[in-house]
């Protein structure tokens, strides 16, 4: 059969399009981040949130069941919003959740609209980082909180890694500790608080199982593999991936992730 929506073999873009294909959007400590995340940025009950590059929905399902918000989901790639869309709507949340196509250095929303804004894993993709800081604040009501889950180098990575992970990922430029606190500071933001983990493969693993049913993630994953040896563009990624296996394990002792809130 053949594949009606043939995945683009950019560079750019390859990155989400695979995921958005197989079903899986990945941000460092899984459910466990996010519900700190949440905690820190005092969600609660009836407050209206935005998450800016929700993936397929994951975390803004989460929030509209688990803490009764409305909740608007932005993401740059369609085929993210068809696949959150999907998940809401199976999952009877639709009436609580919006999800549009949108670039997060130009956010569709009023001023002040929003008790919270947060991501998980987006920030890093983004071109201008002080820009989209300062459109996540603008949105934000005063006195509320923005609240990133960000990759966060703890070790200097070499120049050779840098270039590696930017090829691999949609050119992701990651930022140590320091960097992210300047960048929500440099926005207005107050009263920033900064936590910084390591990061455990084998907890990410557990923590991507919980947040994902068991069945999921394992169709997600037959689907990758499968694919692996069909299509050009998931060939691409795994050539790409593999081809460098040194680099992977380097990438992972260079890396943790860091919780950054700030206060409008």
């Amino acid at each position: 059969m053949v594949d009606q929506h043939p995945i683009s073999l950019d560079d750019d873009t390859l990155y989400f399009e695979l995921q958005a294909d197989f079903g899986i959007t990945k941000h460092l400590g899984g459910l466990k981040a996010t519900r700190e995340l949440l905690a820190s940025c005092h969600v609660g009950e009836g407050q209206y949130v935005l998450e800016v590059g929700c993936g397929i929905g994951s975390t803004t399902c989460y929030i509209a069941k688990q803490y009764g918000c409305r909740v608007v989901g932005i993401d740059i790639s369609t085929g993210m919003v068809a696949k959150a869309r999907g998940r809401a709507r199976r999952r009877g949340l639709d009436s609580r959740i919006e999800f549009r196509v949108a670039d997060a250095q130009s956010l569709p929303f009023a001023d002040g609209t929003f008790d919270a804004v947060i991501d998980e894993s987006v920030t890093a993709f983004v071109g201008d980082k002080c820009r989209a800081l300062a459109e996540y604040a603008r949105v934000v009501k005063p006195g509320h909180y923005v609240g990133l889950n960000e990759v966060t180098w703890i070790k200097t990575p070499s120049p050779e890694l840098v270039k590696y992970v930017a090829l691999l990922m949609a050119r992701a430029d990651f930022l140590e500790a320091e960097g992210w606190e300047g960048v929500l500071t440099g926005a207005g933001l107050r009263d920033v608080t900064v936590r910084s983990y390591k990061f455990d493969a084998r907890s990410q693993y557990i923590e991507e199982i919980r947040q994902l049913d068991l069945g999921e993630y394992a169709r997600a994953w037959y689907r990758f593999l499968t694919q692996s040896f069909t299509s050009p563009a998931y060939r691409k990624f795994a050539r790409e991936v593999f081809g460098a296996p040194r680099n992977i394990f380097r990438f992972m002792g260079c890396i943790g992730y860091g919780l950054y809130i700030g206060r409008k």
